[in-house]
């Protein structure tokens, strides 16, 4: 997330997480989430062939900001940002690929969870940190987080939908992350474009709700 990706997840305040294993039409894909109102678009390393995707996504959808999730080598880092990935995210703190981030211009989100973890993922140079498994913890946990840190750009991922979207983003994480609640591995076989700009369509009006 440079500072022009992160802003745009903020404005639409949630990121979608893609996780299939084959992806049949990337660029139908990618169209049906920004029609639905979310630009924010995350590919991960447990896609074959991720790479491929996010040159195609890149190439589709210009509105759409695409970035790689479970980086957790530097040479995937590296192949990601070549793909066109404008930020990366990682499962927990990985010092390598926060040098890689830097090295590359792009931004970074690393997992963490208590506030020791999320100081560490700043000290090495996350411009937003995932805190993951949000639905654990729940939203008061955000608050608390907020307290002695109340700068820092939590993204809440794991367990959100509709029904608790809203809860976390009062509660001051900065945007939500939207797996299966929006897009389905069923949904993209069965090239259910228009369902899935429905589901996200759905997502994004429970955030203001």
């Amino acid at each position: 997330m440079t500072a022009s990706s992160l802003d745009v997840i903020g404005r639409d305040r949630a990121v979608v997480v893609i996780r299939a294993d084959t992806i049949p039409d990337t660029a139908a894909l990618v169209h049906a989430l920004v029609e639905g109102g979310i630009h924010g678009i995350e590919f991960t390393f447990t896609t074959p062939d991720v790479e491929r995707h996010v040159r195609a996504a890149v190439a589709a959808e210009p509105l759409a900001v695409i970035g790689v999730g479970t980086v957790l080598r530097r040479e995937q880092a590296l192949t990601a940002v070549e793909a066109g990935a404008r930020f990366l995210v990682t499962p927990g703190i990985l010092p390598e690929i926060g040098r890689a981030a830097d090295e590359a211009g792009v931004a970074l989100a690393m997992g963490a969870f208590t506030p020791s973890e999320v100081m560490q993922a700043l000290e090495h140079g996350a411009e937003a940190v995932k805190i993951f498994p949000a639905e654990s913890a729940g939203p008061r946990f955000f608050s608390h987080l907020r307290g002695p840190l109340p700068g820092v750009k939590l993204i809440a991922s794991g367990g959100i939908d509709e029904g608790n979207a809203r809860a976390f983003l009062d509660a001051g994480a900065y945007a939500v992350t939207a797996g299966s609640s929006v897009v389905t591995p069923a949904l993209i076989d069965a090239r259910d474009w228009s369902g899935i700009t429905r589901r996200a369509r759905s997502f994004v009006a429970a955030l203001s709700a």
